[in-house]
């Protein structure tokens, strides 16, 4: 008798185990919309654009003006980061990088150069991990530790625009992410471009930011493709012929609410 009550504690608290990790990972959403074609802007759906609107979070801007917003992730360097870099300057285009923390300690001559052309450095979290998954204080953790090592290296106080690794967030991290001064990006256009070994040619990403541009695009990509260093400046170039411009993310946050951060 005592080992069937025993096996059956064991079963209820495996099963309440089973029943927390569940719930814990029950509102993670992995950021995801319907593309853009024929410059129609993308859709993220009511219930996403409900939510990031509640807590100030941005994945694009106003559809009535042709304007983009080009954002990079960085999480290591693979040699092309310079030639963006030189593209950016060249076309006199402002863009943002975020970074985690292995970025800024292994690339920080790099780093200070984004800094020097006028560029914006976003928080990508330190150590990358799954944020939705982690407690308040490791999240505001991953955040400080970020800012600190930042300020140490480049001497700039802070950031106050964060990215989740992997897009996997929930509504607790938007909201922690209010409360400590950080307006979460997420982005309207993106391809895969994360692998650094995968070489498709420049036209492949050209033809990747071509095909989904739209009014309000914030355009993600990452800087270890050496397709996107090398579709870069015609992209820009011609994305300029069609009447786009190119603003930084302090403008979006302008035309949406009015006010620019500190």
């Amino acid at each position: 008798m005592y080992k069937h009550h025993l096996y059956g504690a064991v079963i209820i608290l495996f099963a309440l185990v089973l029943s927390t990790i569940t719930y814990a990972r029950a509102d993670e959403y992995h950021w995801g919309f319907k593309r853009s074609t024929d410059g129609t802007p993308a859709e993220a759906g009511a219930q996403l654009d409900g939510m990031l609107n509640q807590y100030g979070a941005i994945y694009k801007g106003s559809t009535d003006n042709k304007i983009a917003y080009l954002t990079f992730d960085n999480g290591y360097e693979n040699g092309f980061t310079e030639s963006i870099l030189n593209t950016l300057k060249d076309e006199q285009v402002p863009a943002t990088f975020f970074l985690t923390g292995h970025y800024l300690t292994s690339a920080t001559d790099l780093t200070k150069r984004m800094i020097a052309d006028g560029h914006t450095i976003g928080n990508h979290s330190y150590g990358h991990p799954n944020m939705a998954r982690l407690s308040d204080a490791e999240i505001i953790a991953e955040w400080k530790k970020f800012d600190d090592k930042l300020r140490e290296l480049t001497g700039v106080e802070r950031t106050y625009y964060a990215r989740p690794p992997e897009g996997i967030f929930n509504e607790r991290l938007l909201k922690v992410g209010n409360d400590n001064s950080y307006r979460h990006i997420f982005w309207s256009v993106a391809f895969k471009d994360w692998l650094k070994d995968e070489r498709r040619g420049y036209k492949y990403a050209y033809d990747a930011l071509m095909q989904q541009l739209h009014p309000g695009a914030v355009i993600l990509m990452h800087t270890v493709a050496q397709d996107n260093a090398e579709a870069l400046p015609k992209f820009i170039a011609d994305a300029k012929a069609a009447g786009y411009t190119f603003g930084s993310l302090d403008d979006l946050v302008m035309e949406y609410e009015g006010v620019m951060l500190p």
